[in-house]
Formats: C-alpha cells, sequence, structure tokens
C-alpha cells in the first residue's frame, strides 16, 4: 500500500523480486508546481491492492493531529499467488510521529503466514528501542541511527513537507516492521505527470523494494493516489470507501485471508461459559451513527452517546412494552419471494421443503428442521457455495451460504425469512463477522442460524445488517476494524 505502511505491498514486491532484476527507466517530466507542505494530510484514506488487474487485498489509512505531531494509524489484509508463490498477511500499526513526521513510538501487530508477532518501539537519542512477542517469545533491540527516522506512512509525504523540487532525492531512514530493521531509502522527485489512468499527481520514485521500481504518485496535499510496483504488475491504489465496502465486508463474513485478523472484536471482559449463557447486554464503542439500529429477531439497540450504542439479546431484553399493528400481509409479500442467489420458487427447492415439512407440527417445527437439515447438508468451508440451488447441489460453503440456503427453504415452506449479518462470538477468539437468518414465527422475528443449527440462534448474534447481496455488505466498512465491545451483563 502507499509508502510500505502495513508493508503488504512489500509482501508482494519481494516475491516478484526473485524472478524481476530489471528497473523501469525514469520518464521526464514536468516540474510539478507544489507548495510546501505545513503538516501532513488529516485525512482517512482507502485502498486496493491489485497483482495483474485482480484485487487480492485492502489498506485503510488514517492521520490525525495530536498535542505534539501526528498519530499515523494503518490496517489491511492480502492474500496473493505470483508464479507459484503465495503469501497471506494481515497488520495493524499505529505510529507517533512529531511534527515534522519523524518517529517517536509504535505498536504493530502483524501476521504473516500464519505467524502472530507484536511489535512496540520508542525512538529518541539517535537511538530506536524495539520490542517483539511472537509464539510466546518476547525479545528486544536496540538500533542506533544518525539523523531521524521516519515510519513507512510518512515517505511519500515527506518530500512535500520539505518543499519539493523537480529532479531532487532525499535519503531518508525508515523502519521495516517485517524484517524489524532500520532501511536507508532513497526517494527521487520526478516532477508532475498523468497516472496510467489518467490522474495527474506528483510522481515519485524509491527503492525500497531491490531491483524494481517503486513509482508513486501523490496529490497536492499530500495523499497518495497510486503505488506502482514493476510496471504497474503490483499496484495500491485509493478507491472510495464505498468501493472497498463490499469487498471487504465479503471477506470478513465469509473470513477469509486473514481478514478475521483485522476484523476480529475482542469483548472486555471476555465471555466465559458461553454454552450457558442465556442473555447478553453490551456496548459497542466506535460505532458509526450514520448506520440504521436494527431491532427485532431477538435484539433491542439503543443509542448511549456519540458513537456508542447498548446492544441487549435474549434474557437480558427488557420487558416488552405492547407494539404496534404488525402488517403481516407487508412481510409476508417482502420476504416470501426468490431473490437472486435465494430460488425459492425452484422446483428443487420446493420439494425439499415439502419432504422436510412433513409431518411436522407448526411452522416452528419447520423452521426448525430446516435449520438442522440445512447444518447437515452443507459440509462447511471458507468459500461462499454460491446460490441455495448451487449449493444444495455442491453440499458446502460458508455461513452465508447456510444462509442462503435455510432461506430459500424457508420461504419455499411458507415461512417469512430474511438474510441478516453482524457479529457472533466464538469463544477463547472474539466476535467474528457471521450472516444468519430470521423467520417470522407466531407474529415474531426469530433469530436463526443454519450454520451452527441454532433456532432460535444464542445471544451473542448481534445483528447489524439485513440483505444478503454485496450492496447490502457494503455499510460494514464503516465499522470494521473500529469498534470493540465492553461487556455490560451476561445472564446464565
Amino acid at each position: 500500500m502507499p509508502v510500505k505502511k502495513v508493508s503488504l505491498l512489500k509482501y508482494a514486491a519481494c516475491l516478484l523480486c526473485a524472478f524481476v532484476l530489471t528497473v523501469v527507466a525514469s520518464v521526464p517530466s514536468r516540474a510539478a508546481q507544489v507548495t510546501k507542505l505545513n503538516q501532513p494530510p488529516l485525512s482517512e484514506r482507502w485502498f486496493g491492492i491489485f497483482v495483474d488487474n485482480e484485487r487480492v487485498g485492502f489498506y485503510h489509512q488514517k492521520i490525525t493531529e495530536t498535542a505534539d505531531g501526528y498519530r499515523m494509524e494503518g490496517d489491511g489484509s492480502v492474500s496473493l499467488k505470483v508464479m507459484g508463490f503465495s503469501k497471506e498477511a494481515s497488520a495493524r500499526e499505529i505510529y507517533q510521529v512529531s511534527k515534522m513526521l519523524n518517529l517517536r513510538s509504535f505498536e504493530i501487530e502483524q501476521n504473516i503466514n500464519g505467524t502472530f508477532t507484536r511489535l512496540s518501539g520508542k525512538a529518541g537519542g539517535s537511538l530506536l528501542r524495539v520490542r517483539s512477542e511472537s509464539n510466546g517469545k518476547s525479545r528486544e533491540r536496540m538500533f542506533r541511527f544518525k539523523g531521524e527516522i521516519y515510519p513507512g506512512p510518512a515517505l511519500n509525504i515527506y518530500p512535500l513537507m520539505q518543499g519539493v523540487t523537480a529532479g531532487k532525492s532525499y535519503q531518508v531512514l525508515t523502519f521495516d516492521p517485517e524484517e524489524v530493521k532500520v532501511k536507508e531509502v532513497k526517494i527521487t522527485v520526478l516532477g508532475e505527470e498523468q497516472t496510467p489512468d489518467g490522474q495527474t499527481g506528483l510522481k515519485l520514485r524509491n527503492d525500497l523494494y531491490p531491483f524494481v521500481s517503486n513509482d508513486i504518485w501523490v496529490d497536492a496535499q499530500g495523499n497518495t493516489i497510486l503505488e506502482s510496483v514493476r510496471d504497474g504488475l503490483v499496484m495500491t491504489r485509493a478507491e472510495d470507501s464505498r468501493t472497498l465496502g463490499a469487498f471487504v465486508g465479503m471477506l470478513a463474513i465469509n473470513r477469509k485471508d486473514l481478514i478475521h485478523d483485522f476484523s476480529l472484536v475482542r469483548a472486555e471482559p471476555p465471555l466465559k461459559n458461553q454454552a450457558r449463557l442465556t442473555g447478553l447486554s453490551v456496548e459497542i464503542n466506535g460505532w458509526n451513527d450514520s448506520l440504521a439500529l436494527l431491532q427485532e429477531g431477538g435484539q433491542v439497540v439503543e443509542k448511549s452517546g456519540e458513537g456508542r450504542i447498548i446492544v441487549r439479546t435474549g434474557s437480558a431484553l427488557p420487558v416488552q412494552q405492547q407494539g404496534g399493528a404488525v402488517d403481516s400481509d407487508a412481510i409476508r409479500e417482502k420476504y416470501l419471494k426468490p431473490a437472486d442467489m435465494i430460488e425459492s420458487a425452484a422446483p428443487e427447492m420446493k420439494v425439499q421443503a415439502r419432504n422436510l415439512a412433513e409431518g411436522k407440527a407448526g411452522q416452528t417445527e419447520i423452521a426448525r428442521a430446516l435449520a438442522s437439515w440445512t447444518a447437515d447438508w452443507l459440509k462447511d468451508s471458507r468459500d461462499d457455495g454460491g446460490s441455495a440451488l448451487a449449493s444444495m447441489k455442491s453440499r458446502s460453503g460458508n455461513c452465508q451460504t447456510h444462509a442462503r440456503l435455510y432461506t430459500a427453504l424457508a420461504r419455499a415452506a411458507g415461512i417469512p425469512t430474511r438474510f441478516v449479518s453482524g457479529l457472533v462470538s466464538l469463544e477463547g477468539k472474539g466476535f467474528l463477522y457471521h450472516s444468519w437468518a430470521e423467520s417470522w414465527l407466531d407474529g415474531r422475528w426469530v433469530s436463526v442460524d443454519p450454520t451452527y443449527n441454532q433456532l432460535p440462534a444464542d445471544p451473542t448474534h448481534l445483528k447489524f445488517f439485513e440483505g444478503h447481496t454485496p450492496a447490502d455488505m457494503t455499510p460494514l466498512i464503516a465499522i470494521i476494524g473500529r469498534i470493540g465491545i465492553k461487556v455490560l451483563e451476561a445472564k446464565y
């Protein structure tokens, strides 16, 4: 990603280095008309990572001002295969820097091909102290340096803070969290030039990755527009959060590619004896207040302050007040229809639903049979098994696949059902993003989890979104990696 930041782009580049020993020649550029910046761009940015034009990951960056400098945060995930080699990585970084962007302290968590490492460090007095923890072991190291040292997220901004001049080069030191070492990097200002897709920006080049060119375009405020390695084979480009929303949301729900390291939400205090849990009350901080607060399905949600909500489920629900009239006809009209990838009207679906419903007393028992059959029929996997009909034939899929198949069967059986997503707790791990369903039973919405064969679903199911399409998952990007959970009450 831009300027190495989490080193995710470096992971891709290093795989290429073993095979590519060519450096792209410099392209003459016009001098850029950029004034000297007094501060870095105080912004929040999202980036897509591509290898040979195939999306393989994402990166999220946020820069905020502090009393004595700036806080640079970054997190992301990438999974790629290049020339027979594969690499999976996810990371979170927090850097504290001075007003001139030189490093003061950092905290980093990274998972590279299954190895989790936590790094922390402080810089001062020409000395960088680094503590690393991995596999239950810790190590402390000291690096001496002359001058100043800069974190990866500052490298693309540094020339603009100095006052750019086309043709000028800068030698700076940076900390490499993957290799845990201090490196010297040469940054050259090439001048104003268009990106391959026609955007105009200040073009920089650095030698961060051996043997291949690393070209970067930034705008006049210092925001990275595009970073290109080996003439575009590996690219990181700025994207609107809505564009990346569906991609990140689907990865989180599917728990693929180490995205769970980025999206895992730990509860404080951790939940215990989850199998005995009957009700739960939690406060979620870091919430995006523009999102709807979804009720029903065994939960009640209320605002508790700016960026905070309280969710109550199961036996922790408040005493229900008499509600207004329910339009059952509207519910049946909306939630009995077939939909894209939910083929409830298909003959195979109707036959299976009828067979499973035979002999059952009432719709609740029918729904229970459908959920149980779906859990048994589908072999759980991290890959999406596709539509309800396709997964019925393939017999495998992730939580979304289970929810689609159950929803299609329930609708085919005449039970209004909707697809929902949010968080569920896995004991010993924390809360992960998950999809399940809600069925209209006995005049109310009841949560049904056909992945874990639960009706009603256990109290750790916290519903945030409704809908099964990629567009329906897009709002997840507003909270993923940002929220925390405080357990207010766990009832047993």
